[in-house]
């Protein structure tokens, strides 16, 4: 199915037409029936000739109910604009034009109204000009009349057009379904209805609303249950609901959006003040942007303004940042991602004055903090030229799981750099060559340690996680043990002097291990003896006790001469050393497989 949204001045015989069109009664308010005029949304549907289901969303034209307009036509891809020939083109056709523009809406039919009352030409010479102006250049224009019925054969099969053109939308998208009506029905619960823009919505899904889950129990499409649909749709969702659910919220896929109320923007002017009666509404082809001159932007707009987006209405306020360029603080969280267009209004303005001043693309959904002097000017002359896109979110973040990027909005164009990590191109090849500049520095500040560990690599690279580090080392770089290690083989020249003066005490008593005083004074502290024992320089028998690499090799050979088994003092006798030595050296040949404990007293040594 499809959906069409309508537009124009009030009183231009939009509800008429749609009555005539589908048989169905648009206003569903006694209130609106009796005095003829739309107030509320309305909706109803019919089967057109190509046996395609539209419905319509009949959205009120009076002034005083604009936001209720955009809560209608925003979510909708299509508009029909109704222009009455005995009316013309008029304010509120103006500014459900500018809001359209806005919008993005650039699909449509141009309907002139009325046709048996005036000759429609003139008011459709007028209003191609204006949709021309309004982003709605060459769109379809037909004359009908509501109450005799003519032209309504052809509007049908230009509406078969219309929907024929429109670009599919993807089933497979997230949801957002914007609530435009809320109601508790009783045994049921609460039930709610909007335009599905895209996605699918399947009874049993569980969706959010704010940051309350919402089970979908069951669904209908133009009043027919359905177990599932997919957009572009009218639903109505019964949900299973902790909280009350109201006009102005959303349905969305969880994970799959950004909940914020801070957003970067690129403002476009929208419109101006409507031309009083008898003044030209605009330059056929003239733009927004046109009409407002290339030096109009962020400063131009008052500080606070409403934001409107599908049915929300918030308001908001606006710190320019430079040019085109805008901070806005929303005053609750709204659904995003990064390519949204708000549209700003300013309720406050007089009347005969466009309310709708501009349409506001959103950049970044979660865009950082501007702290430092000048801060705000940077990001503006960052975002000035930028797309919302995943290279230029990257380019902020410089780096995001997959799964952010598709909260924002954005599917990476490039593969990951590790796991689910994306990085921008330019940032991580930074960090490629930051890292070994950052291992030897550590390596100088730390020369009897074996490498850099990969934590105080994260730290020092301001990473999120180690696995990032990992990612990054290159050769001559590798991991061992969770450092990086630079390659470098030898100890310091200190400790390699240190071990070679040990090594002459230990020639001629090679199991005489030095106290700690000597180690102290040949210059081998912990850490020296530490990085020495690392390299391999020598071998540490227990705390306190170390010799030189092979002693226990040695050892054994000597302990394999002794009759067997042998005792602690008989070993001791036979190395020419103190039990301080021989009782931690037996345990270590013990570990090593070279002796073996038979009993508490007694050894003998496996190998002859």
């Amino acid at each position: 199915m499809h959906v069409v949204a309508t537009a124009g001045h009030v009183d231009h015989g939009k509800s008429t037409l749609v009555r005539a069109l589908t048989g169905m009664e648009p206003d569903r308010l006694e209130e609106e029936r009796r005095r003829g005029l739309t107030i509320e949304l309305g909706h109803a549907w019919t089967t057109l000739p190509s046996g395609e289901r539209l419905a319509f969303v009949d959205v009120p034209g009076h002034e005083r109910f604009l936001a209720t307009m955009l809560a209608g036509a925003g979510p909708a891809p299509a508009v029909m604009f109704v222009v009455a020939a005995d009316g013309g083109w008029m304010p509120q056709s103006e500014e459900h034009l500018v809001a359209l523009e806005a919008l993005g809406v650039r699909h449509g039919l141009l309907v002139v109204t009325r046709a048996d009352l005036a000759d429609p030409a003139p008011a459709a010479r007028t209003a191609r000009d204006r949709l021309a102006a309004g982003g709605l250049a060459g769109v379809e224009t037909l004359a009908v009349s509501g109450r005799t019925g003519q032209g309504l054969d052809e509007l049908r099969r230009a509406l078969d057009r219309l929907v024929a053109a429109l670009p599919p939308a993807d089933p497979a998208a997230p949801v957002r379904l914007w609530i435009d009506r809320a109601f508790t029905v009783r045994g049921s619960g609460t039930v709610v209805t909007g335009t599905l823009p895209a996605g699918t919505v399947a009874a049993g899904d569980e969706l959010l609303l704010g940051d309350v889950p919402a089970r979908v129990r069951a669904l209908e499409c133009l009043k027919e249950p359905v177990t599932s649909v997919n957009g572009v749709a009218r639903v109505a969702l019964n949900l299973r609901l902790q909280g009350p659910a109201e006009r102005g919220t959303a349905l969305v896929t969880p994970g799959a959006w950004t909940r914020t109320d801070l957003v970067d923007v690129r403002l476009s002017p929208a419109g101006r003040a409507v031309p009083s009666e008898g003044e030209p509404a605009g330059r056929p082809g003239e733009g927004a942007a046109a009409r407002h001159g290339e030096g109009w932007g962020a400063a131009d707009l008052p500080g606070r303004l409403t934001a409107h987006l599908g049915s929300a209405s918030v308001v908001c306020t606006v710190r320019p940042l430079g040019g085109r360029i805008a901070r806005l603080r929303l005053a609750r969280p709204l659904p995003l991602h990064a390519g949204d267009v708000l549209l700003l209004r300013d309720p406050g303005r007089s009347r005969g004055e466009v309310r709708v001043l501009a349409g506001a693309r959103v950049l970044d959904p979660r865009p950082p903090e501007l702290r430092r002097r000048g801060a705000a000017r940077e990001r503006a002359a960052e975002l000035a030229g930028a797309a919302p896109d995943a290279a230029s979110l990257l380019r902020t973040h410089l780096l995001l799981r997959a799964g952010e990027l598709r909260a924002l909005g954005r599917v990476p164009g490039t593969g990951p750099v590790c796991a689910d990590w994306h990085a921008d191109p330019e940032y991580w090849s930074g960090l490629g060559k930051r890292l070994p500049e950052t291992v030897r520095r550590y390596a100088a500040d730390h020369p009897l340690e074996p490498g850099m560990p990969v934590e105080a690599a994260r730290h020092e690279l301001g990473l999120p996680e180690r696995r990032l580090v990992a990612a990054l080392v290159r050769p001559p770089l590798t991991l061992a043990e969770g450092r990086i290690v630079t390659g470098r083989s030898g100890l310091p020249a200190p400790v390699a002097r240190a071990v070679g003066r040990l090594g002459a005490d230990l020639a001629a008593r090679p199991f005489q291990a030095p106290e700690a005083d000597r180690l102290a004074a040949l210059g081998l502290g912990p850490r020296e003896v530490a990085a020495a024992v690392r390299a391999g320089a020598l071998l540490r028998v227990a705390e306190g006790i170390v010799l030189l690499p092979g002693a226990d090799a040695l050892a054994a050979r000597v302990l394999a001469r002794l009759p067997q088994p042998f005792t602690v003092s008989q070993a001791r006798q036979a190395l020419g050393t103190s039990r301080r030595v021989a009782v931690p050296l037996l345990e270590h040949l013990d570990r090593g497989g070279f002796t073996e404990r038979l009993d508490g007293v007694h050894r003998r040594c496996r190998t002859s």
